[in-house]
């Protein structure tokens, strides 16, 4: 479990142009295998994911535990579903970077510059998909969506963003009764993606 120490805006920040230039300096795993920003496990966590040409792009709405060699189910599950779809290489995203097991123990308010800080992750995310290849974007945070009122607002950023790439939207299994695409950790592991409508769903928040 990951419990918080304290709000967000009380806990220090890397940048996160700051702490991917430091990336990989702290070894204990493959540099040429993992992307891991900040690469040290701390309260908060801006990218973790296998490097690859055209990785699927999973979005949950904050991370836990997981690090390089050491996933949690919910990473497990991602790495299965990216590698049946036939992506090369997988990254998981968040809506919010703050590290908390239980989404009840996120920021009651947001912290703006973690939140600036995490839109320029996703902007290095999808900078770095191979040329030619639109960047594939699993939207998978269930209904947790709802745990505070401004993760709404998060993601129209991401949206906005992703346009400037030609980002595809996809969805894993079927969405819930309010339309929240299906988080990955109940999924088979051979789940098919497929497009998910991410305007028409924002209109619905």
């Amino acid at each position: 479990m990951h419990i918080p120490q304290s709000d967000s805006q009380h806990v220090p920040v890397l940048p996160f142009e700051e702490a991917l230039a430091a990336s990989g300096k702290t070894g204990g795993y493959d540099l040429e295998k993992w992307l891991y920003v900040p690469d040290f496990y701390t309260e908060y966590r801006y990218i973790l994911g296998v490097r690859g040409p055209d990785p699927l792009i999973c979005i949950g709405i904050n991370p836990s535990t997981a690090r390089p060699d050491d996933l949690d189910n919910t990473l497990k599950s991602v790495e299965r579903i990216a590698g049946a779809n036939g992506f090369r290489g997988w990254m998981m995203f968040n809506v919010y970077a703050q590290r908390a097991t239980n989404p009840d123990d996120m920021d009651r308010e947001m912290n703006l510059f973690l939140h600036e800080e995490n839109m320029k992750a996703f902007e290095y995310i999808l900078s770095g998909v191979e040329p030619g290849v639109r960047p594939a974007v699993w939207a998978a945070w269930g209904t947790i969506i709802e745990k505070r009122p401004w993760l709404k607002d998060c993601v129209r950023d991401m949206v906005k963003i992703g346009k400037e790439h030609d980002t595809r939207w996809l969805r894993a299994g079927k969405c819930s009764r309010k339309g929240h695409p299906h988080h990955p950790l109940y999924l088979r592991s051979n789940e098919e993606t497929c497009d998910f409508d991410i305007e028409g769903y924002l209109e619905t928040l």
